[in-house]
């Protein structure tokens, strides 16, 4: 055990004074939530809403698509308004979207509902990295290393409530699941409303002594590099539909592993990401020392899916083991890759428009959870070289990544006028 003066101790240094460690409270307070819904939203519709399986599909089909605008016009509004406030006011609308669900079984309108709330799901996400990297500054690499280490932590306390929760199968235990879902978004909207204005280089105070404003930044939508490398992280990110769909899938159906690993090998992807992220996180603390990473980030992906492969040997033991093996590897590529992405997003965005630049790069992750699922259905369908060729294009995409953004990467990665508007 850390000595709890230690522990204080390592507290008080977290990047961005007291406003990060508030927003480090939303991480946790959030995700919390995230646990408690993500594991029952589909018995929800199924068993209390009374919807059928093609309904329950189309239903988060529908709403995922919606979502995907959340992230670029979440981060378009924030390069206009006082970030902290419109966080706000998303973290309500998620609130308020899942409270909604609880007042009908109307399938249209739990379509708007689901549909409303994904939107200001992956609006929060993209202006919560946008806070991260205006208030921990040049930390924040270790910042976000934290933070997410403290969201991992708060989806295994909602997963474990969940989990107790459905051992009774009542229709009150599902609706109180959704009621806990919509306050941990009242809670972190309260704790938000308390962290000041972070310094933002898209809003700032000109005076007389000051230069003319420079020429206004371009659109992330008329660069064509940095779109380019949203598209390679789209590709980048798939593994994270290897743990919710192909590690499950592929050990129940094409290995002798037993069915009782398969929660295992989630629970270890858990404990790494929470007791690995922060110690990781300093072989990406540079945009320099990022870029690096990708070439052997790639190794490590390419090993993965081989590891994968090899599970369809005969034998559960062996089976067992590689897909042990390939669930830490896998792991492994998710947390470099995360403090890469994290590094590179911003470093190639424009200080004068950070939020529209994230925003775009928001939508990597919403593409991939459309063409991830795919992905790893059609890595399964093709058995073992399935597998190898999926590990072998992420470490090709991570090569061309390396060389996409070479020559963007010079500059500053992050500029801060020295004149702001406080909006606390």
């Amino acid at each position: 055990m850390i000595p709890r003066s230690r522990r204080a101790a390592l507290w008080e240094r977290v990047p961005g004074g007291r406003d990060g460690r508030l927003m480090l409270w939303v991480a946790f307070v959030d995700r919390i939530g995230s646990g408690l819904w993500a594991a029952v939203s589909v018995l929800y519709f199924t068993y209390v809403a009374g919807l059928s399986v093609t309904q329950v599909g189309t239903l988060v089909a529908t709403a995922g698509a919606v979502g995907i605008a959340g992230a670029p016009v979440g981060g378009k509004i924030a390069d206009r308004l006082p970030l902290t406030r419109v966080l706000v006011v998303f973290q309500i609308l998620r609130a308020l979207a899942s409270a909604a669900l609880l007042t009908t079984d109307n399938y249209a309108l739990l379509l708007l509902y689901s549909a409303v709330g994904s939107f200001g799901d992956r609006s929060a996400n993209v202006l919560t990295k946008l806070y991260a990297a205006r208030v921990a500054g040049p930390d924040r690499v270790r910042y976000q290393a934290v933070s997410r280490t403290l969201a991992n932590a708060g989806w295994a306390v909602g997963g474990l409530a969940a989990a107790a929760a459905l051992a009774l199968g009542t229709t009150a235990a599902y609706q109180w699941l959704l009621a806990g879902d919509a306050l941990s978004f009242v809670g972190a909207a309260l704790i938000t409303s308390r962290c000041a204005e972070p310094p933002s280089p898209s809003r700032t105070v000109a005076t007389s002594d000051d230069p003319a404003p420079a020429e206004r930044a371009r659109s992330p939508w008329k660069d064509r590099t940095y779109l380019a490398y949203v598209a390679t992280e789209a590709v980048l990110f798939m593994d994270d539909a290897v743990f919710k769909i192909g590690i499950p899938l592929w050990a129940v159906h094409a290995t002798d592993a037993p069915h009782g690993l398969v929660p295992l090998l989630m629970v270890l992807n858990n404990l790494m990401v929470v007791g690995l992220q922060v110690p990781l996180a300093r072989f990406g603390a540079t945009t320099p020392a990022a870029h690096r990473m990708l070439l052997p980030l790639g190794v490590i992906f390419a090993a993965a899916g081989l590891a994968m492969a090899a599970s369809a040997i005969d034998g559960a033991v062996p089976a067992t083991v590689f897909l042990t093996v390939s669930a830490a590897v896998f792991t492994l590529a998710e947390m470099l890759h995360a403090t890469v992405s994290w590094e590179l997003s911003i470093a190639l965005a424009p200080s004068r428009a950070q939020g529209s630049y994230l925003g775009v790069h928001g939508l990597a992750q919403s593409v991939q959870r459309s063409a991830g699922p795919l992905a790893v259905t059609a890595a399964i369908a093709t058995g073992p070289v399935g597998w190898t060729a999926f590990g072998a294009i992420i470490a090709v995409t991570c090569c061309v990544q390396h060389r996409l953004v070479r020559d963007r990467l010079p500059r500053p990665a992050l500029s801060v006028a020295p004149v702001t508007v406080s909006e606390h």
